[in-house]
């Protein structure tokens, strides 16, 4: 998914003046190379793969026949499910570098989506519509447009018969928008690490934002994020009969609880990362928010400018772990003294904090031993964030200042969570990268008639090629 740090990137951005240069544009017929991307991009796209009634397995099937007959062998295409999850499967496939000594670098895409209704869509969400210059459809935005390029990268490779010196190696995995499903990277991680072992990842939460109007604004790079954890809070009483009401309350106690929580801020914390995105965005603004930001980065301990930071609550979570009732429940009966109330609480935890931390943390912010804190499925990973690596950025910038000449690249990190959560656990760095552009109401991703601009499509397409190769020409 397009992450809420490209989002947010995308927000301040509009409120900077639009000075950043065009992208590239796309030919007005597509080349012949383009149509042979499009029919990939269609097949995903039309291939169901949402948990309720599509196959993650199908359409990792289809890709590894489309690489077969590019000229990949069979040792060089993983297809892998399991038995309890036989529709959400997914493939690893492995182009071979000619340096032993070099890490392969691995392109990481998820092929399930959200769920669409059709009754709902103006369109058919699993048909892909090329109209009024986007290409509509389920996953054109998230994320089976990424898919497609690392696909038709690999092909484009083999059928050139490139000689990189560094292994590529791509994921294409099932399970990340749907927490508590099987999910193919966890799996991979857990199962088959030596099979993904790179030294660095390519995935989604990067990316460009533009004004809506074909003007590309800014491209960002997303470089860690928050890990998320669900508590459930919950009271117990003996109760009794309501016409007889007592101080000891389930409902009251809880309550009182979750005042405290709403209460309460965690505090500010930058990575490497997000004190960077502070600078350089903030700088891009020029209002007083902007000016603000740029004082939080050179002094974390800014309370007049955290103050007007707080006001946006995208930068306010940016800044912390945030914490948030999402769920209440109390009570059996009417005429009853209430013998249990419950809540679920939601937090999103900045790198480098644990979830027993946080745990105990709220603990000690409620401070009624009371109130019962247990932290409920699925237990995800908290990674430390990504280095800011040169090595990494350097490319991303350089191919920037080609197609977008003016423009910088942006690191930020996302308040939400990717596949990333899973491969930086096992060590392997993963980054959000540019290319492909947005617009700023987020291209109806995880609602309804998703799309993605057609140049964005094409152009994004040449700038992730160009961007492989030159990881794996000079390791």
């Amino acid at each position: 998914m397009k992450s809420l740090s490209a989002l947010l990137t995308s927000a301040l951005l509009l409120a900077a003046p639009a000075t950043a240069a065009p992208a590239i544009a796309a030919d007005v017929q597509p080349r012949p190379d383009q149509l042979a991307f499009r029919e990939i991009y269609k097949e995903l796209v039309e291939t169901n793969t949402t948990l309720s009634s599509g196959s993650c397995t199908l359409a990792a099937e289809r890709m590894a026949v489309r690489l077969k007959a590019a000229g990949f062998p069979d040792s060089q295409l993983t297809l892998f499910a399991t038995p309890e999850n036989p529709k959400e499967g997914g493939l690893v496939a492995v182009y071979p570098g000619t340096s032993k000594t070099a890490k392969p670098i691995l392109l990481v895409a998820h092929i399930d989506v959200v769920e669409a209704k059709r009754a709902d869509w103006e369109r058919d969400p699993f048909v892909m519509v090329e109209e009024n210059g986007y290409f509509y459809g389920r996953g054109t935005a998230d994320d089976k447009a990424q898919a497609a390029v690392w696909v038709d990268t690999l092909i484009r490779f083999q059928q050139a018969g490139y000689k990189p010196k560094r292994t590529v190696k791509m994921a294409l995995t099932c399970g990340e928008e749907t927490n508590g499903a099987f999910n193919g990277i966890e799996w991979l991680a857990a199962n088959k690490r030596d099979l993904i072992d790179a030294e660095f990842a390519l995935n989604e939460g990067g990316g460009g934002d533009s004004d809506g109007k074909g003007k590309v604004l800014g491209q960002s790079v997303q470089v860690g994020e928050k890990t998320f954890a669900n508590f459930r809070l919950e009271t117990r009483n003996p109760g009794g009969h309501s016409s007889a009401p007592v101080p000891d309350n389930a409902i009251y106690d809880l309550a009182r609880a979750l005042t405290k929580i709403g209460d309460y801020d965690f505090p500010v914390e930058m990575t490497d990362t997000t004190r960077r995105f502070f600078a350089e965005a903030g700088a891009a603004r020029g209002d007083e928010t902007g000016k603000a930001m740029v004082a939080l980065a050179k002094n974390p301990a800014d309370k007049a400018a955290e103050a007007i930071v707080n006001k946006d609550p995208f930068l306010h979570s940016n800044l912390r772990t945030t914490c948030v009732a999402t769920l209440l429940d109390g009570g059996h009966a009417p005429n009853a003294l209430p013998q249990r109330a419950g809540a679920n609480i939601n937090c999103r935890i900045f790198p480098g904090h644990g979830i027993e931390s946080i745990k105990d943390e709220l603990g000690c912010v409620i401070g009624d031993p009371g109130v019962s804190i247990t932290q409920l499925p699925p237990k995800r990973p908290a990674p430390p964030a990504p280095p800011l690596d040169p090595k990494v950025i350097g490319p991303m910038q350089k191919l920037v200042d080609k197609y977008w000449p003016g423009l910088k690249v942006i690191p930020s990190m996302a308040n939400g969570y990717t596949d990333a959560t899973f491969l930086g656990a096992v060590g392997i760095p993963t980054y959000g990268i540019p290319g492909m552009w947005g617009d700023p109401d987020g291209n109806g991703a995880h609602g309804l008639d998703e799309r993605m601009e057609v140049r964005s499509v094409y152009v994004g397409r040449d700038y992730m090629f160009d961007l492989v190769k030159a990881y794996a020409d000079r390791p």
